[in-house]
């Protein structure tokens, strides 16, 4: 097949997936289909404001990415759905995230609080532990899965998101070498990386890639050095770096600005943070997903 035929396939899947990525939300059990008339103003079935509490990730508000798009979809509901939410950003690390999270999780079901949402993986114990603690709460968890009747799981299809931004990239690529940092080498970071490998190989079987992990104590927050190992990468001669790692991404973008490379942004729409050098990015449309979340939830309809 010819690179040509190869890129009219990856923009027909580009307009075929709109957003890029989309969300599958799972494992809320036994809800009947009920719409609730009050849902429209925004209320709860006890005739009381629909209450949302969100606990955001390590990294917080500020990360123009994963953190700020949960937040920004929980705001949206309030402007037009008039739901009520309060929101936490608590952890500094990933150790602390995981000690507090039930905390944090469990003050907003006992505040009476309709919907609480986990933002995160690393909440996947602490929601499961809470839930089953307060099993007439409804609870949300993003970027994980935890099986029970009251817990909604969105997951997203960062792989095949990961493969377009990445088909990009083989065909931007001068150099043959493109550049991948993520935060952690974990199953969910592995599939961006492995989809962004295998669709600039797609296009362009010559390119082969570099990575780097970002690692420590708190991966989503260090844009020195997500700047750092951008440099290193592009000092093998990268020329785009996809960086997976929240706000750290911002630093990696720098790098690239400065070099005059390209950079993929990724969970939001980021060419605002480097026009011209962010070519292109991986959206989840996590804000969507919990607005989404938030409304359904509210009718007590099933995701």
């Amino acid at each position: 097949m010819s690179k040509t035929s190869k890129l009219l396939i990856v923009i027909l899947c580009i307009v075929i997936t709109g957003a890029v990525a989309q969300y599958v939300a799972i494992n809320r059990e036994n809800n009947e289909n009920i719409k609730i008339d009050s849902a429209e103003s925004g209320q709860s079935a006890a005739g009381r404001p629909f209450k949302v509490g969100i606990v955001l990730s390590i990294g917080g508000l500020g990360d123009k990415s994963y953190n700020d798009l949960a937040y920004e979809g929980t705001r949206l509901a309030q402007e037009k759905l008039g739901i009520e939410f309060s929101y936490t950003e608590p952890a500094t690390s990933i150790e602390t995230e995981i000690e507090y999270g039930a905390h944090h999780l469990r003050q907003y079901a006992k505040e009476d609080y309709d919907l609480v949402i986990a933002t995160g993986f690393l909440f996947k114990d602490a929601c499961e532990k809470v839930a089953q603690e307060y099993p007439d709460v409804q609870f949300v968890i993003i970027d994980s899965v935890v099986a029970a009747p009251n817990v909604t799981s969105l997951t997203f299809k960062t792989n095949e998101g990961s493969f377009l931004v990445g088909a990009v990239t083989g065909m931007v690529t001068k150099t043959n070498t493109i550049g991948y940092i993520g935060a952690q080498d974990t199953e969910i970071f592995q599939e961006f990386r492995n989809g962004y490998e295998q669709g600039a190989v797609y296009v362009n079987p010559e390119v082969s890639i570099a990575s780097r992990i970002v690692g420590g104590d708190n991966p989503f927050a260090v844009p020195n050095r997500g700047y750092e190992l951008a440099n290193e990468l592009i000092a093998q001669q990268a020329d785009v770096v996809y960086t997976v790692a929240g706000a750290t991404g911002i630093g990696a973008i720098e790098a690239c600005k400065e070099k005059g490379i390209y950079a993929i942004g990724v969970d939001s729409d980021q060419d605002y943070i480097a026009k011209g050098t962010v070519i292109t990015s991986m959206m989840k449309k996590i804000d969507t997903a919990v607005y989404t979340a938030i409304e359904l939830a509210m009718k007590d309809e099933p995701l």
